[in-house]
């Protein structure tokens, strides 16, 4: 059972009680002088549309991604400086379809549109498999490129000492400890819930990694409006 710990009015962090990891913290709950230390915001895109479409009862909930992830920080004190944002541009056939190109055209557009804004954006690729006579898509490489950017954090940022991570994959533990072995923080928020067929399961051993974690919630979304 998760124990809830209130940083804030509007935000819990949460401490497993069955998972061994006694550096989850509640936050600094006495407001030292540290509140606006700068951070760094990590996003898995596939993570977060997912989530988006679960909130949104099938329909993916429209939001600013800047004002998320700094509505975010916000809620650890922190001082969002930059965001990394990690994706996979729509599948192409060798001759693209109309709709095929009408995704490309739109993905472009997005990002574009964060590029323009000082995010930095990661494109991995999109494979597509035949299984049961159907085609399912998934992305290839991106969190390779994020685990890239993680262990670059040292050189490229020797003044960050926290980061944000908007993700679920067990596949980032190796770099989350050697981060903290290096005197980083990490902050997790992610989501889980015990349903079948959501995509949406907990991984112990990420949360076990992590400094701490937060459950993201539809208000999360709700809060960071597109204007």
């Amino acid at each position: 059972m998760d124990e809830k710990i209130k940083i804030n009015e509007n935000q819990n962090v949460y401490k497993e009680g069955n998972i061994d990891n006694t550096s989850m913290l509640p936050g600094d709950l006495k407001r030292s002088p540290d509140d606006c230390l700068p951070c760094l915001v990590f996003i898995d895109d596939g993570f977060l549309a997912k989530l988006s479409k679960y909130f949104g009862g099938g329909k993916y909930l429209r939001f600013d991604r800047i004002d998320f992830s700094k509505n975010l920080a916000k809620n650890q004190r922190l001082d969002c400086k930059k965001i990394f944002y990690y994706l996979a541009p729509p599948f192409q056939s060798n001759k693209p379809t109309y709709e095929e190109k009408a995704r490309k055209d739109r993905h472009d557009k997005f990002v574009k549109s964060l590029t323009e804004k000082g995010v930095i954006v990661r494109e991995g690729r999109c494979q597509r498999i035949m299984i049961n006579e159907c085609f399912r898509y998934s992305q290839k490489a991106v969190d390779t490129l994020m685990i890239i950017d993680l262990m670059s954090i040292l050189t490229d940022y020797p003044e960050i000492k926290k980061i944000i991570m908007i993700a679920s994959d067990s596949d980032f533990v190796p770099a989350v400890e050697k981060l903290k072995q290096k005197g980083i923080e990490v902050i997790l928020y992610t989501y889980y819930v015990r349903k079948r067929d959501t995509g949406l399961s907990r991984s112990n051993y990420l949360l076990k990694a992590v400094s701490r974690y937060a459950k993201i919630t539809k208000q999360d979304f709700l809060n960071a409006p597109l204007t």
